[in-house]
């Protein structure tokens, strides 16, 4: 696994072929997986084609769901006063962290970001042209441009956050290094995405509602048949999944173990944590 995420870090495609490669030698079903029936572009991040910064997942959809588990079942009306019940703390919340920032960026990226000033002491900087410079130093070398704020080690495109390369770079120009870092970085932006507030609906009986919607006539959904049983409240897990069951010995009543490796005389229930099982 240690080759693949590599290759799902990997800023410059000439490193994520080789860490292919890799993977190639070792699982050849996974790597043609991976390239012919999911692609590049969806996870690799050196072959994404959008702005993705670094941010290698997208899949938001899980953690509402997390957020929500108990709130499913409520009907729909109550479900949304859930929701907006949360979203309205959220906002809060984090537009007071935002207004006592004191840094130009936000507190995890300008933690990110301060090593890099000591990281880029004692290169080698050589001006190439009046925006172009050439950083030496370290194990890697990189050209800079402080104009289109790229440089050739692809930290600086894909991150949009100057890499040591850059810092140099703009030490030797003169520049300020925060003026090259990409503003949804800061503390401004910051600000901004938190700064309206997100009001309750109210009573039903105070909704104004347009006359036309009012007269609407809303038809039930159809509904099928229902199998017997109990419905299903979880969703059905992914390929290599891994969620706690809770095993119950039938000797002992305790989870945890099964009855043949129970090894209580009295019934006690020491030892009842749930186990990892593949589903």
């Amino acid at each position: 696994m240690g080759s693949y995420w590599s290759a799902v870090n990997a800023y410059k495609c000439e490193d994520f072929a080789g860490y292919m490669t890799e993977i190639s030698h070792r699982y050849p079903r996974v790597a043609e997986y991976l390239e012919n029936e999911v692609g590049f572009e969806k996870w690799s991040r050196c072959h994404y084609l959008g702005l993705r910064y670094n941010i290698t997942t997208t899949n938001m959809v899980e953690s509402l769901n997390s957020m929500l588990v108990n709130a499913r079942d409520f009907p729909y009306v109550a479900l949304l006063d859930v929701i907006q019940e949360k979203m309205s703390k959220w906002w809060n919340d984090r537009r007071i962290v935002a207004m006592a920032i004191t840094a130009p960026l936000t507190p995890s990226w300008e933690s990110e970001f301060r090593p890099r000033f000591a990281q880029s002491n004692g290169r080698h900087t050589l001006q190439l042209n009046p925006v172009t410079y050439h950083v030496k130093g370290g194990e890697l070398e990189g050209v800079v441009d402080i104009f289109n704020k790229t440089c050739t080690c692809k930290e600086f495109d894909i991150d949009k956050l100057p890499c040591v390369h850059a810092i140099a770079a703009a030490h030797h120009a003169q520049v300020s290094v925060y003026s090259l870092v990409s503003p949804y970085y800061t503390k401004e932006y910051y600000v901004l995405a938190y700064g309206e507030t997100i009001y309750p609906v109210g009573s039903q009986s105070q909704w104004d509602i347009p006359n036309e919607v009012a007269t609407r006539v809303v038809l039930p959904r159809e509904v099928k048949e229902r199998k017997r049983g109990r419905l299903k409240t979880s969703r059905f897990p992914s390929v290599g999944e891994f969620r706690k069951r809770k095993n119950r010995c039938g000797k002992c009543g305790a989870y945890g173990h099964y009855k043949k490796k129970c090894n209580s005389q009295t019934g006690s229930t020491e030892g009842n944590q749930p186990t990892d099982v593949p589903v």
